[in-house]
């Protein structure tokens, strides 16, 4: 009996601790959509409790390169992250069920290419809207990011400057590698002449749309969604050249519970999963095409939208080179706005006055030139000394910001000749 006795308690003993063993996760989610996905989880898979380490993006780095207790998954929006941490070797190669996930979004990239991480759900870029403002100043709800260069939105756009706001990069990049790289520094160019610079704070955007300071403001979806909820009088809208921001998970090569992670993983990539993603709390777009058949109603769905995506986007690239283009940004727009907003102001003038005039040809040249070709803006060497921020950096930005002037000067002169009528 005694025997009996032991090897039952022995028995309960084992199933408790099965019951209790624990998933460690790093990730950077606020508490609202860890809550939703751990109560389900849990609830799924009982004999698992997840343990959350909340790092943000540079401290998560700075701990995972740190000796540390095991870590079993990475789960959070940091997609530099994770393409370093797979170079490093850091990551298990997924095991799991991925049938049903695409690796693109039209032709944007969202999962690796080796299968080392896979999105898990992806927020996209677009434009928020102040309905009303739009309506008393007889300005059309935006469709593309080119509307927002129309002479009329002077002074009542949000442009997000890429080295301040961290959602912005890969919103900036969009642009560039969709229009093109000339043209579309040509885009951002005029828009810039037509907006106010947000320079910290990405929530700032819905509270400055909100309140009637700027009628649109160029943002990701889910701040302007949390705006929304909270009764700012917004709308938001996708244009036709949308760029997305993935979010991934990945399990760690040193995962002391491989079977937990695996177990996770799967999860949160799930039917089930993915439907949590629909959540008041947590309305991000879900990666699975399957569960927009159970969308809320008017929830944007990426899939569709794709069928009329017209360019791909090349996510490596626009990692690798993000730290250049944010200099070069801050060269041609942030450091010389008012300037660039002069410039556009004489040539608008000079464009109305007489628009043949072939003098107009070089005055544009001038009002786009940039420092920087495609091919040096993609090379490893210089991408490298911006990543670092090394000794060249701050005599090349030297001389950006001297002939930018130069050239913005030029600019403005001949087109204040056109437009006083001078020959």
């Amino acid at each position: 009996m005694t025997k009996w006795i032991v090897s039952l308690c022995f028995l309960l003993l084992s199933q408790l601790a099965t019951a209790t063993e624990k998933v460690v996760v790093v990730s950077s989610y606020p508490q609202e959509v860890i809550s939703q996905f751990e109560a389900a989880f849990e609830k799924k898979y009982p004999q698992y409790r997840l343990e959350i380490l909340w790092r943000q993006s540079r401290d998560a780095m700075s701990y995972l390169h740190q000796p540390h207790s095991p870590v079993d998954v990475y789960w959070t929006p940091a997609q530099r992250n994770f393409v370093m941490l797979a170079k490093e070797g850091a990551f298990h190669k997924l095991d799991i069920e991925l049938q049903g996930l695409p690796k693109k979004i039209g032709g944007f990239q969202i999962s690796d290419t080796e299968g080392y991480y896979v999105a898990h759900e992806t927020a996209g870029y677009g434009m928020a809207y102040h309905p009303a403002e739009l309506e008393r100043l007889h300005l059309p709800v935006p469709t593309d990011w080119k509307t927002l260069t129309d002479p009329a939105f002077d002074g009542r756009v949000m442009l997000p400057i890429p080295s301040k706001v961290g959602y912005a990069p890969i919103l900036i990049d969009t642009l560039l590698q969709s229009y093109g790289w000339e043209q579309g520094w040509q885009v951002l160019s005029q828009i810039a002449a037509n907006a106010v610079l947000a320079d910290a704070g990405a929530t700032f955007i819905s509270d400055d749309v909100g309140s009637g300071r700027v009628a649109v403001g160029m943002t990701i979806d889910f701040f302007a969604v949390s705006a929304i909820a909270n009764g700012k009088p917004l709308r938001f809208t996708y244009p036709e050249r949308v760029g997305y921001s993935p979010a991934h998970v990945g399990i760690f090569k040193e995962a002391s519970n491989l079977k937990g992670a695996r177990a996770f993983a799967s999860f949160v990539l799930s039917d089930e999963g993915q439907q949590l993603l629909f959540h008041p709390d947590i309305r991000k777009l879900p990666v699975r095409p399957s569960v927009y058949a159970k969308k809320p109603q008017g929830y944007f769905d990426p899939f569709a939208a794709a069928q009329r995506a017209t360019y791909d986007y090349d996510v490596a690239s626009g990692l690798q080179r993000q730290d250049v283009v944010s200099a070069l940004f801050d060269a041609l727009i942030t450091r010389h706005h008012t300037e660039l907003k002069a410039m556009h102001q004489a040539l608008r003038r000079a464009e109305q006055k007489s628009s043949a005039d072939v003098r107009l040809a070089e005055a544009r040249i001038h009002a786009y030139w940039l420092p920087l070709s495609l091919a040096q803006i993609n090379d490893a060497t210089l991408q490298q000394s911006f990543i670092k921020r090394d000794g060249k950096t701050e005599s090349i930005e030297k001389q950006w910001d001297a002939e930018i002037s130069a050239h913005y000067a030029q600019a403005t002169r001949i087109a204040l000749t056109i437009a006083e009528g001078k020959p």
